[in-house]
């Protein structure tokens, strides 16, 4: 390889690191304020806070909402959301020799109050607590060719304490968020709580874009 060879090499390379540096700094948002808009879907189950072998299914839920990205500097911020998110499970089993299926499957508004840690402009580092608070139920039970279908609404008294964490991927505008939260304890609505024996525990995955 000759030495121009070498020198418009190293001149491409040189120009390009300058692009992709320049668009970096373009694109990285960290300082700003940013509300955003997100949908995906929830991946859930229930487990036995007791430790008892139970047998249940992760069900397929809807999760969209908006969110806000408060800056605390450039590294560090808050990030409020309120959600509607859709959990619950699937459960088989038989019942004298019968077959059945049963799904259960509650509806909250999600009001996570997330800490984020932002090592760079395209990945931001999210964990905090969370509100949940439940405003619809319901339970479908299939089996010997009988359909038992019940829904029960729910005031906002109805709310449970949780922990979540997980990771946005920022693309420009785009945001792709993966989320892993459960249930930590109950609140009865009346100045009391509990620690219900199951639990929700769930994975989220959304795609947004801020603006």
């Amino acid at each position: 390889m000759t030495m121009k060879k070498i020198i418009l090499i190293i001149v491409a390379i040189t120009f390009m690191a300058n692009i992709i540096v320049a668009q970096d700094n373009n694109n990285d948002l960290r300082d700003k304020l940013q509300f955003g808009m997100k949908a995906g879907a929830n991946f859930s189950n229930i487990y036995d806070s007791k430790n008892q072998e139970f047998n249940a299914d992760f069900k397929v839920g809807f999760a969209a909402g908006p969110f806000l990205a408060i800056p605390i500097g450039k590294y560090i911020g808050l990030q409020p959301e309120i959600l509607f998110s859709q959990k619950g499970y699937k459960a088989t089993g038989t019942f004298l020799t019968i077959p059945y299926k049963f799904t259960h499957t509650t509806s909250y508004i999600d009001v996570p109050l997330l800490f984020a840690l932002k090592p760079s402009a395209n990945v931001t580092l999210l964990a905090g607590p969370q509100y949940s608070f439940l405003v619809n139920q319901k339970d479908v039970f299939t089996g010997g060719g009988l359909i038992v279908d019940q829904e029960q609404q729910f005031k906002n008294d109805r709310s449970v304490f949780c922990f979540l964490g997980g990771i946005d991927i920022n693309l420009n505008q785009f945001v792709f968020s993966a989320r892993a939260g459960w249930d930590l304890q109950n609140n009865n609505g009346d100045g009391t709580s509990t620690n219900p024996r199951y639990k929700n525990v769930w994975y989220q995955a959304t795609l947004g874009f801020k603006f």
